[in-house]
């Protein structure tokens, strides 16, 4: 039985998606795996085949991943390989006779002396139904197979995905830690470079106490900079763990929002900006103090670094619809819609630029949002645009 037509083309419509996605996987051109000979070895097994192979469709060339064979290879031309018919199948392609397939008898592995006969090939297939490759298995000798064969090869081919999948997932964890670490080496360090210029200086002007105070309040926010950075790593890397737990007791926001104010008077005053707190209703909720406290921080602080001097900040508190919210509202650069769709996320890089050349690890967004779910609740930004300002919404419920 052939149950596989033979189409004009070989190249689907989505190819150059389809190809994308196979290079994010960085699976060609890299040696044997015994993960994936074992597979294909289990594949050979089940139809008694003399050939099992691991394949993935590039442009131009059908890779081996695996090829259990006599033939020695490591790839072919995409045009002669029927791996690259079975990605346009949805189900496993069959050829238990190829003879009988006018259109493959000029096939150069079906003219060769002891041609291929038989051919089945279960596609790789990703979630987002992309069709990467096969694991197939040949014969010289036309066969017979079963459904049950079938719905095996099916089953190997899901095995292959599920181990590119977490072999990519691996990846993609490594390189955020490095990324991670290597952000981490680079925000520390000029922090640390003031707090050692600024110690020379107090050395050196010691007698003049402008000058000392000066330079004692650039110590002091260096090294809150750094305690913020080490605190947000650790927040972040406590809830990616499943390891951080809430502490819920009754909070009064009010007096949190009037915490953060308090601990960023410094700052605010050094650009000569307004903190402004607005809250006419209840403000006493069931919640984890420190954590909430930790995104207040978060978001007062991000409001000052991006607003221009001479502006106010303001923090209002209201309650709607069982929820109390926490807008924190700014006179600053405003966001585009580029940087709209990359709020929240880890690392990520905003249009908007510090006002005061302050720094910032790309995680303090995330971690807000990271905490702010952790209660069950919302956190969300409106602006009109660039240069309009921004405002950033906490949502708690209230019960």
């Amino acid at each position: 039985m052939n149950n596989s037509s033979i189409p004009k083309s070989l190249i689907p419509e989505n190819d150059e998606e389809r190809i994308r996605k196979l290079h994010s996987y960085d699976i060609l051109d890299t040696p044997a795996d015994n993960a994936f000979d074992k597979i294909a070895t289990l594949a050979a097994q089940i139809f008694n085949t003399p050939i099992a192979q691991v394949t993935f469709v590039d442009e131009e060339r059908v890779f081996f991943k695996t090829n259990i064979s006599p033939l020695e290879a490591t790839q072919i031309d995409r045009k002669d390989s029927f791996c690259s018919l079975a990605i346009l199948n949805e189900g496993v392609t069959l050829f238990e006779n190829i003879l009988e397939v006018p259109e493959l008898a000029s096939n150069p592995f079906v003219k060769m002396e002891n041609g291929i006969r038989f051919y089945a090939g279960a596609p790789l297939k990703t979630t987002e139904g992309l069709q990467l490759g096969t694991v197939c298995v040949l014969d010289l000798q036309p066969k017979e197979v079963t459904p049950q064969q079938i719905a095996m090869l099916e089953t190997l081919s899901s095995i292959v995905m599920d181990e590119l999948e977490n072999r990519l997932a691996t990846r993609k964890a490594i390189r955020t830690q490095t990324d991670m670490m290597n952000r981490v080496v680079h925000d520390l360090k000029n922090p640390n470079t003031t707090i050692s210029l600024s110690a020379e200086l107090i050395k050196k002007k010691a007698d003049d106490p402008k000058i000392v105070n000066d330079f004692a309040d650039r110590i002091k926010n260096s090294a809150n900079n750094v305690l913020n950075s080490l605190n947000n790593l650790l927040d972040l890397s406590q809830i990616e763990n499943g390891s951080f737990r809430l502490s819920l007791k009754e909070v009064n926001i009010l007096e949190l929002l009037n915490t953060s104010k308090k601990n960023f008077e410094l700052l605010a005053a050094q650009k000569e900006q307004n903190i402004i707190i607005t809250c006419n209703c209840p403000s006493t909720i069931l919640a984890d103090a420190q954590r909430l406290q930790d995104a207040f921080n978060n978001l007062l602080s991000n409001a000052l670094k991006y607003a221009h001097p001479n502006t106010s900040i303001f923090i209002n508190v209201l309650q709607k619809d069982q929820q109390l919210i926490i807008e924190f509202k700014d006179e600053g650069q405003g966001l585009t819609p580029e940087d709209m769709d990359k709020l929240f996320t880890k690392f990520a890089r905003l249009s908007a630029v510090p006002t005061g050349k302050e720094h910032s690890n790309g995680l303090g967004l995330s971690i807000v949002k990271m905490l702010v779910e952790l209660h069950h609740g919302d956190v969300w930004a409106e602006s009109e645009g660039k240069d309009k300002g921004a405002t950033f919404f906490i949502s708690i419920p209230l019960n």
